[in-house]
């Protein structure tokens, strides 16, 4: 198929219905509204299930009931209604059910603004809500990495009956760019053996995250975390980009990793040898491809559009071998090129002082400029 001009929220919304979402349910809120649009027209040309709940709480819960009946579903929203839903995927986590959440990202704390984040990295990577688990997070940064990897986030929910979560920001949402759509895939024709679809001849099929028993909630936890170790022995995904002969290396997701490479761009047309490792899923993290790419380079550079929570999994994995630097833009602000070029040569200059947390020594340097 020939390459469209997409906007994000509308090519992730076609993509899901591509690949055979059955039921949508969800609730507006700006960055991702034009999904919720998109699909309150198409779902239902479809003959397929879409439903404006009154709250996040009832789209959440919404999504927790189909995910029983074992069908592919969906909802969407961001950063404060991703927190209204924690709850609920909770919920879906502790059953053990299938379900696709797409996180557009906005500025925060609180209700912030509107403007582009990656603030939900740590409630959405670490398990969000109460409980111990791990829901499969993928982090596209462009609109064709968006079209692919929602139809992966289907198969890897599906494969690992887990949660999945395409994690966007507000930049990915708006903005649009030449992509590819996947030929339309039918909706499955047979439905998994643990769904509960009424009368079947299979018996009574029960689905329920209580355990009043904490024995039995204990099995169940161990089960939850043995399919993790599953995930994570097979499902990481990274790419990198000019680190053959790297001396100084980025570690950038999302949009702030595509700005990043800009910057690595210009960095070597300046003689830097400098390169970018991109995680793509975020959970499981890299961990490994980090800790080998620390063995390699003098120093690391962490770049989030957050106020440094990505660079603690990044410390975590490469046991204070090699030091690491951290660059933030908080607050719905999008780093440019120019500033974190600026980092690069910072740090080539060795204009360092690696007394306490990466990110205290950022703040610091933030605060004088201002």
């Amino acid at each position: 198929m020939a390459k469209e001009l997409l906007k994000g929220n509308v090519a992730i919304a076609e993509a899901a219905v591509r690949y055979g979402l059955e039921a949508y349910f969800g609730y507006p809120i700006t960055p991702q509204t034009e999904m919720l649009e998109y699909l309150s027209k198409r779902m239902p040309e479809l003959g397929r299930v879409f439903v404006q709940a009154e709250s996040e709480l009832g789209a959440v819960n919404m999504v927790y009931g189909a995910a029983c009946t074992g069908a592919r579903v969906m909802t969407s929203s961001s950063s404060p209604g991703i927190s209204l839903m924690m709850e609920g995927l909770s919920y879906i986590a502790g059953t053990e059910l299938p379900a696709v959440l797409v996180d557009v990202m906005r500025g925060g704390p609180g209700l912030g603004n509107i403007a582009p984040s990656q603030q939900d990295y740590n409630q959405i990577t670490h398990g969000g809500g109460h409980g111990d688990y791990y829901p499969i997070v993928l982090a596209p940064a462009s609109i064709q990495e968006a079209i692919d990897y929602i139809g992966l986030a289907f198969d890897l929910s599906e494969k690992y009956r887990s949660l999945a979560v395409l994690l966007i920001d507000g930049s990915l949402g708006q903005m649009m760019e030449p992509a590819e759509l996947p030929e339309m895939q039918p909706v499955r024709a047979a439905y998994p053996h643990w769904a509960a679809r009424g009368a079947t001849g299979r018996g009574r099929i029960v689905h329920t995250s209580i355990y009043l028993n904490p024995i039995e909630q204990e099995k169940t936890n161990f089960r939850i975390l043995s399919r993790w170790r599953e995930v994570q022995a097979n499902e990481v995904r990274f790419k990198e980009y000019y680190l053959d002969d790297a001396e100084y290396a980025i570690i950038a997701f999302g949009t702030a990793g595509r700005v990043a490479l800009s910057a690595v761009r210009a960095a070597r047309a300046a003689g830097i040898k400098v390169g970018l490792l991109r995680p793509i899923t975020l959970a499981p993290f890299p961990g490994n491809a980090v800790r080998e790419l620390a063995k390699r380079v003098q120093s690391l550079l962490v770049v989030e559009m957050n106020n440094g929570q990505m660079v603690d999994d990044v410390l975590a994995n490469i046991h204070d071998q090699t030091p690491v630097e951290f660059y933030g833009r908080p607050g719905g602000n999008v780093p440019l090129a120019d500033e974190i070029l600026a980092e690069i040569e910072r740090i080539v200059k060795g204009k360092l002082t690696l007394n306490g947390h990466p990110r205290d020594r950022w703040l610091d340097r933030m605060l004088t400029k201002s």
